[in-house]
């Protein structure tokens, strides 16, 4: 390589190197003051599909309003999706008005193919050790925020004894009890429920836990325990389905509109504990930066996440908040026994692809039945 090449190369690496530590320095240059500080000149954060009966994200933004009323909360379409999120940053990206989100909370698939198509930027939150490794992308791009584990919901009117593991199920005494919420074809809840019963079986290899998943509800059937009924709110309380599989927070908000009528009990299984999350992330072109910033230090901090955790939506955080004694006992009282979110997998984008796929096409082979 001639001279002028080398040094065009160097240039090359050495520019690469510093957007690279820019970057980082962007991600956490701010002191707390600093950023409190620019967040109120900025006057504005601009958040996009918060509805405010999801999570507690009511009570979060009127919050964040509180502790801050010098910055105006615009919040867009409150009813949006993921994908909506996504192509808002996409529209707005030489708009610097009303219209153009500073942050997104989406599903986990979105975080990986938003970085890589340049949407979001880093920032690492005060708090970003308690996130753990598996939830977050090393370099600050997007962190997962919230989640819920796959549970039974059991109607105690019904079913004298509560199974407390995967493999109870499979006992005579659960006769025509056991079902998935809807189509386990395309269903995530139904899918991630047959995933969880074959990481139990596997004990926690995610590698076979998809095939060992639709194994296990092939047992279940021929056994006669399971039900091919969607197992929803009013199946369950009429004991059509006694047994039903729902991610904690909407098993929880089933309790909460069963009012007792039936006893509904909530179960964390023994093994097999699959945690869906969603995550966090900064628009790339977020008109007001420091006020999304600050935003997700207030997601972030123990107000923040105990605020999702009264909604039902375990926070990020949730084990170190636990072990730390953080979290208040009457919000406790109302959730799943804390060590038993100890032992929740985290499969990566890459792992829930693979066994989407394979038990998505491998029900009707497998198992048969179809949910009806």
């Amino acid at each position: 390589m001639n001279t002028s090449l080398l040094r065009a190369a160097s240039v090359i690496a050495l520019s690469a190197f510093a957007v690279n530590l820019a970057a980082s320095a962007a991600a956490s240059a701010q002191s707390m003051d600093e950023l409190v500080a620019a967040a109120k000149k900025e006057g504005q954060l601009t958040t996009i599909a918060l509805p405010h009966d999801w999570c507690g994200y009511g009570a979060v933004i009127d919050a964040f309003k509180k502790k801050y009323p010098e910055i105006t909360v615009n919040e867009l379409n409150p009813d949006a999706g993921s994908g909506d999120e996504i192509e808002a940053i996409k529209a707005n990206k030489g708009n610097k008005g009303p219209q153009a989100p500073d942050v997104i909370d989406v599903g986990l698939s979105f975080g990986p193919t938003a970085k890589a198509d340049g949407l979001i930027q880093p920032y690492k939150v005060s708090t970003w050790d308690e996130i753990p490794a598996e939830a977050k992308d090393a370099d600050g791009y997007w962190y997962g925020d919230y989640y819920g584990v796959m549970t039974f919901i059991v109607n105690k009117d019904v079913v004298k004894t509560v199974p407390t593991d995967w493999a109870d199920l499979l006992k005579p005494e659960y006769a025509n009890s056991v079902a998935l919420p809807g189509d386990p074809r395309t269903g995530n809840e139904d899918i991630q429920a047959i995933f969880a019963a074959g990481l139990s079986t596997t004990k926690g290899d995610v590698a076979k836990a998809a095939e060992a998943g639709l194994d296990f509800f092939a047992e279940l059937n021929k056994s006669g325990n399971f039900v091919p009924a969607a197992g929803k709110t009013n199946a369950l309380a009429q004991g059509t389905t006694p047994i039903v599989f729902k991610w904690d927070y909407n098993a929880l908000a089933a309790r909460d509109t069963l009012n007792g009528n039936p006893e509904v009990e909530i179960v964390v299984p023994k093994t097999g504990v699959v945690a869906g999350v969603y995550v966090q992330a900064i628009s790339a072109f977020a008109p007001h930066p420091n006020a999304a910033k600050l935003w997700m230090e207030h997601l972030y901090s123990d107000e923040g996440q105990i605020g999702w955790l009264k909604g039902y939506c375990h926070p990020i955080r949730f084990n170190a908040m636990s072990k730390a004694g953080k979290i208040p006992a009457d919000v406790l009282a109302k959730l799943p026994d804390p060590a038993s979110y100890e032992k929740a997998v985290f499969p990566t984008l890459e792992q829930q692809n693979q066994y989407k796929a394979a038990i998505a096409s491998g029900w009707d082979k497998v198992v048969g039945v179809k949910a009806q």
